[in-house]
């Protein structure tokens, strides 16, 4: 686990040659096809290193969800033991571990009216507005759900105005008991960055060089199909949101990078924020380099002195 381009795919593909591993992508971006580039998914020559398990596995006009990914999950880290070979779950979507390890919520169906409602202050005063009317009920969601995230922030509010509880509290009491177990323990490690000045200086670079390598034109070419727009899920992600602004002639160049840095930056801070709170974790600083490889390794050595197993540990 970490936040954004701290370096967790290097890491992993890495111990991937060492350990009987495989991993499996806990990415909310890059599961979906046609997302490469602004998702940072590894390129062909990485996959054929180290495949990943559940990556371009959904189109981008069909939304993937929490629930979809935690039964996929399941179904891999299953295979993955079947084989006699340790799961090694990479990425930064914390929702996605959360659900993984806590299940789901039972959350109320929505009520068309509640919704209007909402979507009608947002039309009114803007989604900052109906971000404050969540921050005074469900503090800690709005502190994970960014302001210009419409569908969380409206779902978010929802859930409390229709049941009376936040968000938070209907994941901290209930779960769904139809969902399948876990088949092991999971042990949950992070890298952290010593240094947040330097994770800022990681995203632009890598921002730029997304540029560099054809983000625009990717997103032209999604744009191209005809049959997405910038409310599906997969359009939402870091990035994507920005540049399709920029292709809707919303901005320029300099303005696009300035944006997407900016809410990458604010991506690592949610993701620093749920690890701050993650009960039993492994927390490890990195350096954001090539060393970061030999201080997972060494860590690991400690975590799994016995055989590997089944355990997942």
């Amino acid at each position: 686990m970490g936040p954004t381009a701290c370096g967790k795919t290097r890491v992993a593909v890495e111990l991937v040659q060492r350990y009987p591993c495989e991993i499996i992508s806990v990415d909310s971006a890059m599961v979906y096809r046609g997302l490469d580039i602004g998702s940072g998914k590894p390129d062909a020559a990485t996959l054929a290193k180290a495949p990943h398990r559940l990556i371009d596995i959904r189109d981008p006009a069909e939304p993937y969800s929490a629930a979809d990914f935690r039964a996929d999950a399941i179904r891999e880290i299953n295979d993955v033991l079947a084989k006699g070979k340790i799961p090694l779950l990479v990425g930064g979507s914390m929702l996605y571990f959360k659900v993984l390890r806590d299940g789901l919520a039972q959350m109320p169906a929505a009520v068309p009216e509640i919704r209007q409602r909402i979507l009608d202050l947002a039309e009114a005063e803007g989604w900052q507005a109906v971000h404050a009317r969540l921050q005074e009920v469900d503090p800690e969601a709005a502190l994970r759900i960014h302001p210009n995230d419409p569908q969380r922030l409206q779902r978010a509010l929802e859930v409390y105005q229709i049941s009376g509880k936040s968000l938070t509290t209907l994941h901290l009491q209930e779960t769904d008991n139809t969902m399948p177990d876990l088949p092991c323990t999971l042990k949950f490690i992070a890298m952290l960055p010593t240094s947040r000045a330097d994770l800022h200086e990681v995203i632009a670079k890598r921002f730029h060089a997304m540029l560099e390598q054809g983000l625009v034109e990717e997103v032209a070419g999604l744009r191209a199909r005809g049959d997405l727009n910038s409310n599906l899920p997969a359009l939402r992600s870091v990035g994507y949101r920005q540049v399709w602004e920029f292709l809707d002639g919303d901005t320029n160049l300099t303005v696009l990078a300035d944006k997407a840095i900016a809410a990458t930056r604010q991506l690592a801070k949610r993701q620093l924020t749920w690890l701050r709170s993650w009960p039993n974790l492994d927390a490890l600083p990195c350096t954001l380099g090539v060393e970061d490889v030999n201080i997972m390794d060494n860590h690991l050595k400690s975590l799994m002195l016995s055989p590997f197993t089944g355990s997942c540990k």
